[in-house]
């Protein structure tokens, strides 16, 4: 499936439900993903609306409006995920905020009160690479393949774990059916970009 593609089925998706942030979400991402930032940024707006504590788009959508020339739209919106990622421990939403807010955009790391504490790392223990935060190594890669061998390198199993969960969402919210190539792709990238192994997207059969 092109990007084309891509963004009509999630386009599709959006208009049929307007209630289903993964399809905006989505939708967003594609458009991004395919060099039309302005285009993504209502999509995320849309996505944060109604899942006000979904970290990742405000990411994302704070990244669209860099690369559409709107900054201080972006650094009013990156003020506000930043707190929403420190609030939850999503440090690497967090960490990607605070980024862009200070290298791009100039602007300081907002105070979050509130913030969960960063976590105290006993020496030798498994860290998962998208939380920053000590969790216990999977017994085994989730699957075949250098995808599953760097999930079981990388990411603890509590963290795979809210992936399940997420992934089930993902499946039903997207009426996926995994048979199809172009669907279980689908399926796929959402999952790298929640483990935050965009990497291998290029890699995805």
């Amino acid at each position: 499936m092109d990007s084309a593609e891509r963004i009509a089925q999630f386009r599709n998706m959006a208009e049929a439900d307007p209630t289903n942030e993964m399809a905006h979400f989505s939708l967003g991402n594609a458009l991004l993903q395919a060099g039309q930032a302005r285009e993504a940024i209502p999509s995320f707006q849309r996505c944060i609306e109604l899942q006000p504590e979904m970290s990742k788009a405000y990411q994302l959508a704070g990244q669209a409006m860099i690369q559409a020339g709107q900054e201080a739209e972006a650094e009013e919106l990156l003020t506000r995920g930043y707190a929403v990622a420190a609030r939850r421990g999503d440090l690497m939403p967090r960490n990607a905020m605070g980024e862009m807010l200070t290298r791009q955009l100039g602007a300081p790391i907002p105070e979050v009160k509130d913030a969960a504490p960063d976590p105290v790392v006993p020496e030798g223990a498994f860290i998962c690479q998208r939380t920053g935060r000590p969790g216990t190594q999977l017994d085994k890669p989730p699957f075949r393949g250098p995808i599953g061998q760097r999930i079981y390198e990388t990411i603890s199993k509590e963290t795979w774990q809210q992936w399940v969960m997420q992934g089930t969402k993902v499946i039903n919210e997207l009426r996926l059916d995994l048979s199809r190539d172009e669907h279980a792709k689908v399926y796929d990238q959402h999952m790298l970009e929640f483990l935050g192994l965009e990497e291998f997207a290029a890699s995805l059969p």
